[in-house]
């Protein structure tokens, strides 16, 4: 469009110099250093018109080559762009190795080879070529500096993902030696803490991850009550768990499972009074089934108080099958039996778990009543053994 109105105006400018060169064609002399050329307008025109058109053409085939080389270009990595887009189509679709394939002849010309080889890499870990991944994430690694850490995080993802620990491992120490905070090197190295269960290693990584990482608070939390669930299991014993619980952050505190590791691994340390007056406090702020089963087992020096105050308990908690076992369990410590079996046989009603049927069996025993003993023991097996598969249903013939 824009050439078309270029020549109708170079048409309508010439037609109006002709109508005035015609009526006056004029007269036009040069002198230069003795030569004299001597001309009309229209000759000097046509003259200067061949020289503007002869210099345009050098220029333009002067830079035909660059040209045509860059319009190769353009039609190469066109080609290399819609050969990356249906390589990623290919193996989203899960068609692996045409994708491998696609990604793999047009890296070279790609303009952002770091996809191809990285989507290469993909395609062949999904493939289980283990060498050949390593062998894209290499070349991407090598041809690309720049992108030196994101390489290395694909191959840590895809060595964890393969339950390569130990290259993974690796992998991710070179990462730390170029950017020592990395968030996301710092989660995946946690990750593969956790899953070897290095809770020494993991709990000097904690702090990092909380201040670098960009780790959920779910699954922070989560790691970070492990850790301190094992190390209060690995304590010695009693100044070591209560030095371990000191250095529990306060909001974890709260944690059920936390302080249910606490206080088992105070007994365990032969501090029983010390727990059960912690367990009894926690349950005066907060009324937790955990902590309450817990009570019924701790084996505090004065076995006759400790069943008086689960016994207060029950004013404002009678219906709780977890305080009536508890009680259950402090009426067997102090002899009671009567009141014992009454306790269990409520709990029973209420919810039968094996427990229960356990601690039933053996006051059976106790009473010399040896056959409803073996009731209980049965009854309370049959809650933990697996229930049968359902029956396959009968299919009728269709009748087409």
């Amino acid at each position: 469009m824009k050439f078309g109105l270029l020549i109708v105006s170079a048409m309508l400018v010439f037609a109006l110099l002709a109508k005035f060169l015609l009526q006056d064609p004029g007269y036009v002399v040069i002198n230069f250093r003795g030569y004299l050329v001597e001309m009309s307008v229209p000759g000097l025109v046509l003259i200067v018109g061949t020289l503007f058109v002869l210099i345009w053409l050098s220029v333009k085939l002067f830079r035909a080559p660059r040209k045509l080389g860059e319009a190769a270009g353009r039609y190469r990595a066109g080609r290399a762009g819609l050969r990356l887009t249906r390589g990623v189509i290919e193996v989203a679709e899960g068609n692996f190795a045409k994708g491998e394939r696609l990604l793999a002849r047009s890296a070279g010309i790609s303009e952002a080879p770091l996809l191809n080889y990285l989507q290469a890499a993909r395609a062949a870990h999904l493939l289980g070529q283990n060498e050949r991944r390593d062998t894209w994430l290499k070349q991407a690694y090598e041809n690309l500096p720049g992108a030196a850490n994101a390489v290395l995080l694909t191959q840590a993802e895809l060595q964890l993902d393969q339950e390569q620990y130990e290259q993974a491992l690796a992998t991710l120490r070179k990462i730390e030696e170029n950017s020592p905070n990395h968030s996301h090197a710092l989660m995946l190295l946690g990750r593969l803490y956790y899953r070897l269960e290095d809770w020494r290693h993991l709990s000097t990584l904690l702090p990092k991850l909380k201040k670098h990482g960009r780790l959920d608070a779910k699954t922070l939390n989560l790691w970070t009550n492990k850790v301190h669930r094992e190390q209060l299991n690995s304590a010695n014993d009693g100044p070591a768990v209560i030095e371990v619980w000191k250095g529990v952050a306060r909001e974890n505190k709260r944690n059920v499972e936390l302080l249910e590791g606490y206080y088992t691994n105070l007994m365990r340390a032969n501090m029983h009074d010390k727990a059960e007056k912690e367990i009894a406090a926690t349950l005066k702020r907060e009324w937790l089934a955990a902590l309450v089963r817990l009570y019924g087992v701790v084996n505090g020096s004065d076995a006759g108080r400790q069943l008086k105050k689960a016994e207060g308990w029950l004013t404002n908690h009678g219906e709780d099958a977890d305080l009536l076992l508890t009680a259950a369990r402090l009426c067997l410590r102090n002899e009671l039996w009567g009141k014992a079996r009454s306790y269990l046989e409520t709990v029973i009603a209420i919810r039968p778990t094996p427990d229960a049927f356990q601690e039933y069996g053996q006051l059976l025993n106790q009473l010399g009543e040896g056959e409803a003993a073996a009731e209980a023991y049965k009854a309370g097996l049959s809650l933990v053994a697996h229930p049968p598969l359902p029956a396959i249903p009968h299919l009728d013939p269709d009748p087409t």
